[in-house]
């Protein structure tokens, strides 16, 4: 009995191992029939194509100085050559991702079957076994090899990395693979990641450093070190672990490099400095080059200087969160704080509408048109639109230069008396019209300098209506605003909408001597060659004579130094000029300045326009940032230039209140020195009295009083032959 049950169990025996071979030789052969099969058909891609491989490049974009700024591409890439990655960062990934690519030809098959095994065990997919060989196949022809796990992929991204192997050296497989690899926060290649990471090159990595890099590979989002520091850590030290226990580092590396801190780069380092103006450029080099941009490396040098761009945030936003902290009055729309807490992303639509307050800010020079400084917006990752060179808003009082411009190229003097009082204009459709001004006052006849400098509503609406307001638009699009320019009077006082951007570009005419300068942010391009592919050339345009502009840019400094901004500026130690902007409703509040080498403005609104608080006026809320920013930049650097004199003008002593030549009999301390076109100065003399010019009374207003002092003596103008702004 028991004989007849042992042979039963050696028949048993047989036919399982008989069965088992024939199970086992028909899983073979169908695995051979579908590798001989799996690239039939041109299924799998030719390598012969890795022989001119050029990885798709990102183009670079650097600051006025040279530094880095930025990346444009489709995929941030800098390609390095084999040589200039140190051992320490190759060795790294190879015996973290590939311990044996030195040794197999393009499959790791001890890594194959023990993958097999820890899958059976646990019953799925638990471990893979892609060697760097494999890995580079599917990241350089993703189309060709889909990322699907399958045997069929796998069989496929096997073959075509046996077929590399055998085509080209260990050396050229791994410099493509350490240039294509994709290691989180939009970085390609270890070179691009060191920047993005670290704000270093490749060459300059420490040893730490390097780990953590080599750590991501396995999962570039998980162990992203800006948003998982402690989970990126914890990956960094096993792979020092491992390398460690190849003896690739000895003990007290391994343990010194656990112990270094996680120091990643600033922003300013690293890429993230002005998203709004690199966005802005973008679209001017794509418009220009196309494809070519995203993928052949191309350098492009910017007029931004980030140390002013820096300046800039930080003027603006102190100032925005002052006004939402209550410090300059009761304020009561949402803050930017509170839309953060609420995480409020239904609250914005498609265009990047936001609800609390924003701002704009825009710094150029006036002789290139070079952008400094350029913020469109208070956070670029929760709305992307521009507001300084997308939005259309209205620009108040900041627009009032224009009108005067236009009057004093028409013969108008600053001296001449306009009238501040109370007026009603007919509309079109029935009614009336009666423009304020915004302290609720008329002063009756005043001097047109001094009807700008304190921002006069109803003085500038009669000046512009005489001008006409054809004349005053033409002269407009002459300063660069190319927005609609309705023929209504509401435009003298700045009714029409303008592009932040065009508004503050107007007033280099002030700071050029009459020259405006299209504002740009490219020097010039360059291939990976360093051949020159584009080198923009200043747009510089004549508007205002040396004379006019000059009249014009010492009323906007009589703005700074006694008119509605000299509160807000006046710590600034350098001469500067400007226009304080509010619209009647106060959703709009401005300030454009300018020294004699920098144009600056500031807008600040919501961005669906309505009250920002109470009493809102750009010189109290838009003029501190300016003046910040301007005390931030001349801290750091000297004045270049300074304004240039009067040349070819008349000196006259005035009457202040009447605009009449001072004579005898005029009291001392209204006396102050006018400048005139010959042939323009005033011929009547003040005799003491106040009249108008027509003979009625003039009302003064003690409140807008100057100190009393000595009348100025009367003196000849210097000579303009140094003048820089003059025009050949």
């Amino acid at each position: 009995m028991a004989s007849a049950n042992g042979f039963l169990g050696n028949r048993v025996v047989r036919a399982g191992i008989l069965l088992g071979t024939l199970g086992t030789s028909m899983v073979l052969g169908a695995l051979t029939a579908g590798w001989s099969m799996v690239c039939a058909g041109n299924q799998c891609p030719s390598v012969d194509v890795l022989e001119l491989y050029q990885p798709r490049q990102t183009s670079k974009l650097y600051a006025v100085d040279g530094r880095f700024l930025a990346e444009l591409g489709l995929e941030r890439r800098t390609v390095a050559r084999l040589q200039d990655i140190p051992p320490l960062v190759q060795n790294a990934f190879v015996y973290t991702e590939d311990k044996r690519f030195y040794s197999h030809n393009g499959i790791d098959f001890i890594r194959v079957f023990g993958s097999v095994v820890a899958n059976v065990i646990r019953g799925g997919y638990a471990q893979g076994f892609s060697t760097i060989t494999m890995q580079l196949a599917r990241n350089i022809f993703p189309e060709r090899l889909e990322r699907a796990k399958s045997v069929v992929r796998k069989m496929r991204e096997g073959k075509v990395a046996l077929a590399i192997e055998r085509k080209y050296s260990k050396q050229k497989i791994l410099e493509l693979y350490l240039n294509q690899i994709y290691l989180g926060n939009g970085a390609y290649g270890v070179e691009s990641a060191a920047q993005r990471y670290f704000g270093k090159t490749v060459r300059e990595l420490n040893l730490a450093e390097a780990a953590l890099l080599a750590a991501l590979p396995k999962a570039p989002n998980r162990y992203n070190p800006r948003v998982e520091p402690d989970r990126a850590v914890q990956r960094r030290n096993t792979v020092l672990e491992l390398l460690r226990e190849q003896h690739v580092i000895n003990d007290a590396d391994a343990s010194l490099a656990k112990a270094y801190p996680l120091q990643l780069a600033q922003r300013t380092e690293t890429g993230d400095v002005a998203p709004y103006f690199v966005e802005w450029i973008r679209k001017q080099l794509d418009e220009q080059f196309g494809r070519q941009l995203y993928e052949q490396g191309l350098k492009v040098y910017t007029t931004l200087d980030i140390d002013m761009q820096l300046a800039a945030e930080r003027a603006m936003e102190n100032q925005l969160r002052s006004i939402e902290g209550g410090k300059l009055g009761p304020y009561k729309n949402l803050t930017y704080e509170q839309h953060l807490a609420r995480s409020a992303d239904d609250e914005r639509n498609a265009s990047g509408v936001t609800p609390y307050l924003q701002g704009a800010f825009v710094a150029m020079d006036p002789r290139t048109g070079g952008i400094r400084a350029m913020i469109g917006g208070r956070d670029y990752a929760d709305s992307k639109f521009n507001r300084a060179t997308q939005a259309l808003r209205q620009p108040g009082s900041t627009f009032k230069p224009i009108v005067y411009s236009d009057a004093i190229q028409s013969g108008h003097t600053t001296a001449e008396a306009l009238d501040d009082s109370p007026l009603s204009v007919p509309q079109s459709g029935g009614g009336t019209w009666s423009p304020q001004n915004y302290d609720g006052r008329s002063m009756g006849y005043i001097p047109l300098r001094r009807a700008l400098y304190l921002s006069r509503n109803q003085a500038t609406v009669r000046l512009g209506m005489s001008l006409g307001e054809e004349s005053v638009a033409a002269m407009a699009r002459r300063f660069g605003l190319s927005t609609p320019m309705p023929e209504y009077p509401s435009l003298h006082i700045g009714a029409a909408d303008v592009y932040p951007l065009e508004m503050v570009a107007a007033y280099t005419v002030f700071a050029s001597g009459g020259i405006r300068t299209r504002p740009t942010g490219i020097v010039r391009v360059e291939n990976s060659k360093g051949e020159v592919l584009w080198e923009p050339a200043p747009v510089r345009t004549a508007v205002l004579s040396t004379a006019e502009a000059w009249l014009m840019t010492d009323i906007l400094r009589d703005v700074v130094r006694r008119g509605t901004a000299a509160r807000a500026v006046a710590g600034l130690k350098v001469p500067a000029g400007g226009k304080t902007g509010t619209t009647n409703d106060g959703a709009d509040v401005w300030f454009i300045g300018f020294t004699p080498d920098l144009v600056a403005g500031v807008w600040m609104g919501l961005d669906r326009p309505r009250t920002i608080m109470r009493n809102a006026q750009g010189g109290d809320l838009a003029a501190p940032a300016w003046t910040a920013f301007m005390t931030e930049v001349y801290r750091r650097r000297p004045l270049s230039v300074d304004f240039a004199g009067p040349g070819g003008l008349l000196a006259v002593p005035v009457d202040r209140l009447t605009g009449l030549r001072a004579g005898p009999l005029c009291p001392a301390e209204r006396v102050y020195i006018d400048y005139f076109v010959q042939g323009t100065e005033p011929t009547q003399e003040c005799d003491g009295t106040i009249m108008g010019p027509m003979g009625d009374s003039t009302r003064v207003d003690p409140i807008f009083e100057l100190p009393a002092g000595p009348a100025p003596k009367a003196r000849r103008p210097p000579s303009d032959t140094a003048n820089p702004f003059r025009l050949p």
